[in-house]
């Protein structure tokens, strides 16, 4: 039986959303935001070279159609990136109200969100006094540090202190739907944290917050660093996934990273978890070579988002793409005969933009097995009705193949 690989290269955008006008960073809006496109052009142009040098070098994506899917979703070509393309290639539009993780992997999997998410305003205090309130009765404390918008690794490194010494938990959120709570693994605890995120995650989920994340981290002050033990409290999709089809068919699935946190558990029977990309693509490789026939592995591979995009970081944006490059020469090598491969993201975060947030573009759909192929313009719930018919699945979604 046929295997499927679907992998999320997170925020990897390619520009030209439709509605890139309605989405804002600092009060400017994403038209014109290109997160592909402008990391190619600066390195061109020789203005990211910290760690590299020279223009964008993706040769094995560009050999899929990667350059190709750039021009086809913004009309912009990327230097560098100008292969003919070998592989299925296309360019994926997302329709739910959001640019950030919940909305565009649920919409991959075939569910786009009915639903507005709710933001907190950025304002001090940005929690209402029965979120706040709820917090410290979870947390056992008198009250709560932050109640603002902030950067992670910053709020930490100017209250982790103050937190040590208060024994009260940080509480930060940003332009997403999400409620962020950091806290020292060893003075306040891991599983004091968890079990503080879970027990306000149901409160949060029906005020329609996507994610309450819990942002553990060690040190001492001036030296605090986060740790890879975070983990996500998600709002549970509205309606039956990729996973949850595959499942019901009694097929083997795999998430490899942060998929388990985004889909709350639901329609995954294995879960490899790894400290950073690389630990998660070794994953990805022992999968590509033992993963069950008729299997669907689900991976994705956060560190563009987490570490580049949100750092406004173009030089590490970068490095980081050329080092999945290579690794997808590793991973095509050992695929099988009748096996699929599909490459996307799921919202762009372009580090030459204004902000700190996401940013609303269209992202590549590029896929290995099928031969050379130009599928054009396709909606994100069509990669996960493409997956299931791969796979021979029933197809529960809006979404149509393009396979």
């Amino acid at each position: 039986m046929s295997r499927a690989f679907l992998i999320v290269m997170d925020s990897v955008g390619i520009g030209g959303a439709p509605d890139a006008g309605t989405f804002f960073n600092d009060g400017r809006p994403d038209t014109g935001a290109n997160t592909l496109g402008h990391i190619a052009r600066l390195c061109a142009e020789g203005r990211a070279d910290e760690g590299r040098s020279g223009p964008l070098q993706l040769p094995h994506l560009d050999a899929l159609g990667l350059g190709a899917a750039l021009t086809l979703a913004s009309g912009v070509g990327g230097p560098g990136l100008g292969a003919a393309p070998q592989g299925l290639w296309g360019a994926a539009s997302e329709v739910s109200r959001g640019k950030d993780t919940p909305s565009g992997h649920w919409e991959l999997a075939g569910v786009p969100v009915p639903w507005e998410w709710q933001y907190f305003p950025d304002s001090q205090p940005s929690f209402p006094p029965e979120v706040s309130a709820a917090l410290a009765a979870a947390a056992g404390t008198m009250g709560i540090l932050g109640n603002c918008h902030a950067s992670g690794t910053e709020i930490i490194a100017r209250l982790g202190q103050a937190h040590q010494e208060s024994g009260w938990p940080i509480c930060y959120t940003s332009a997403d739907s999400v409620l962020q709570i950091a806290a020292h693994e060893e003075s306040f605890g891991l599983e004091r944290l968890l079990d503080l995120c879970r027990a306000v995650a149901p409160m949060l989920h029906a005020m329609k917050i996507g994610r309450v994340i819990a942002r553990p981290f060690i040190g001492a002050p001036g030296a605090y660093t986060r740790t890879p033990n975070r983990r996500d409290f998600a709002i549970a999709p509205p309606a039956p996934t990729l996973l949850d089809w595959a499942e019901a068919a009694g097929r083997p699935t795999h998430a490899v990273g942060k998929i388990g946190d985004i889909f709350s558990h639901r329609g995954i029977g294995t879960l490899h978890k790894g400290k950073d990309d690389a630990a998660l693509f070794e994953h990805l490789m022992a999968l590509a070579d033992h993963a069950e026939p008729g299997s669907l592995t689900f991976a994705n591979f956060v560190e563009f988002d987490s570490l580049y995009g949100h750092r406004r970081d173009v030089a590490g944006y970068a490095r980081a793409l050329e080092w999945f490059d290579a690794g997808v020469g590793r991973f095509l090598a050992p695929l099988q005969p009748g096996d699929l491969a599909l490459f996307t993201a799921d919202h762009g975060n372009d580090p030459s933009w204004s902000g700190t947030d996401h940013t609303r573009e269209r992202v590549p759909v590029l896929g290995w097995g099928v031969g050379a192929k130009a599928v054009g313009q396709v909606a994100f719930v069509d990669v996960a009705a493409s997956v299931a018919a791969h796979l021979g699945l029933e197809t529960r979604g809006p979404g149509r193949s393009f396979l």
